[in-house]
């Protein structure tokens, strides 16, 4: 696999202000890209790793063929982020609550699914991570 297929998508709620800007700044770490939920591609991703198509932020890190889901997702996007141990843990175990206040913020209607585990990237799963990339969002000019 060469750099672009090993850096890692960020699936994220893209119907939530919030959270797209949160996911456009996260795309300066370590080249991740960052997908909206609601983009084609998504759902054949999700139905390939977990066998449905759960509502959560998901990381994909085809390079360490594994998958963040949910409070794991938030976590791992902290500690990559070098947020201090106590923020990224906060973060972590506070995802539910804040992702219900951002839900209620930007007027979403949909609450995230449980899952929130880190699990091996499936076979059929990696093979669909380029669609993903295709469907990336680009960062405003704002932002580098």
């Amino acid at each position: 696999m060469d750099t672009d297929s090993d850096a890692p998508v960020l699936i994220f709620d893209g119907d939530c202000p919030y959270c797209s800007v949160a996911a456009v700044a996260l795309r300066r770490l370590d080249d991740v890209v960052a997908v909206p939920w609601e983009a084609d591609p998504v759902g054949p991703f999700l139905d390939a790793q977990f066998g449905s198509r759960p509502f959560a932020m998901v990381l994909a890190d085809p390079g360490e063929r594994r998958v963040y889901a949910g409070r794991s997702a938030a976590g791992e996007l902290a500690e990559r982020a070098g947020t201090p141990g106590i923020v990224g843990g906060l973060v972590r175990d506070n995802y539910d609550r804040i992702a219900g206040v951002v839900g209620a913020l930007s007027g979403r209607g949909r609450d995230p699914d449980d899952v929130h585990d880190t699990y091996r990237l499936t076979d059929a799963a990696i093979e669909l991570v380029a669609d993903l990339r295709d469907a990336a969002i680009d960062p405003p000019e704002a932002l580098p």
